[in-house]
């Protein structure tokens, strides 16, 4: 009998059947194991480490610049790490840089931009939520027409709007308040929110409104006790959504908000375009990396939830 341990064929295994006690051989069973150096595993991991050092090398040399002084900037090696590591970039850029004609520093545009930020992502979120699920649970003559026309909206380059909702501000004496820039980021989030909500409610049986119905619950009580607690995944990609888009808006902020409510970005811009003085290239970094800190916190945090909520929130039919 040839021996199992010296045969050059595939390894097989030593099988005792339960019915006669006889033993038999069998062939190796289960999926065959995945190479870990395969050509498509080096193909794709390649790619992901070219495109990660691609994306990761100008925040290097915004972080290593804005721990240098001047003199070590001058020097021109853009690459190499600071030899004396300082902060003082990072404070003046936040407490003492210029701005135009006031020298406040990168926190009063960080206020602005609070303020600006959690009424619009409030209001934007609230309502587009609530127009998202009487769009899909409580259609009324002429809803479909009603979110085309939204949808439409949607994809209207905001240069289009920016002198009708100029005029529109000022007869309604908001032009130049935060009042009036968070109406704004709240008109202009609406669109985009509403689809996503609303093909979100989408996905939700019907069978399960329809016994909410039969069990007496309303608009509000169907709304508040039994979507929202099934809807986190999509409220945390319109949260990431609309932080990052309001938080990193330019145009909106240096045309209606008004010179003292500038935001963070329209303060940035000032800081790194000033044509006075010495050109301070650390406190220009540190500056960029605080206006950017917050979004990128935002995303870190819940960034699986996101991934999972657009998937949830897709485009269907």
């Amino acid at each position: 009998m040839r021996s199992l341990a010296g045969s050059s064929a595939e390894p097989r295994l030593a099988i005792q059947s339960e019915k006669n006690g006889s033993t038999y051989l069998s062939g190796p069973r289960g999926a065959k194991p995945a190479r870990v150096f395969s050509t498509r595993n080096i193909v794709i991991y390649g790619v992901l480490v070219v495109a990660a050092i691609y994306w990761l090398i100008p925040l290097y040399v915004m972080v290593v610049t804005s721990l240098k002084g001047l003199p070590e900037i001058r020097i021109g090696n853009i690459f190499a790490p600071p030899l004396e590591i300082t902060f003082e970039p990072w404070a003046k850029a936040w407490d003492s840089a210029c701005t135009g004609l006031y020298c406040e520093g990168l926190k009063v545009g960080f206020f602005n931009s609070v303020k600006i930020l959690i009424p619009s992502t409030i209001l934007s979120i609230g309502i587009a939520s609530m127009n998202g699920y009487a769009l899909s649970f409580w259609r009324f003559k002429g809803s479909e027409v009603f979110f085309a026309i939204l949808l439409f909206g949607a994809f209207i380059p905001y240069q289009v709007m920016i002198y009708p909702m100029v005029i529109l501000l000022r007869e309604l004496g908001l032009f130049g308040s935060l009042g009036g820039i968070v109406l704004i980021h709240t008109i202009f989030g609406m669109p985009i929110l509403t689809l996503l909500f609303r093909n979100y409610f989408a996905s939700v049986p019907m069978e399960l409104f329809q016994a909410a119905r039969v069990d007496g619950a309303g608009f509000w009580r169907i709304f508040v006790q039994i979507m929202l607690p099934m809807s986190l995944p999509i409220f945390v990609v319109a949260l990431i959504l609309q932080i990052t888009g309001i938080w990193n808006d330019f145009l909106f902020g240096v045309i209606y908000a008004g010179t003292r409510n500038f935001p963070m970005t329209v303060q940035l811009n000032n800081i790194v375009n000033s044509a006075q003085g010495v050109k301070e290239y650390n406190v220009n970094m540190a500056a960029t990396l605080l206006t950017g800190l917050l979004p990128l916190v935002v995303y870190f945090i819940s960034g699986k939830l996101f991934v999972k909520g657009i998937a949830a929130g897709a485009v269907k039919g």
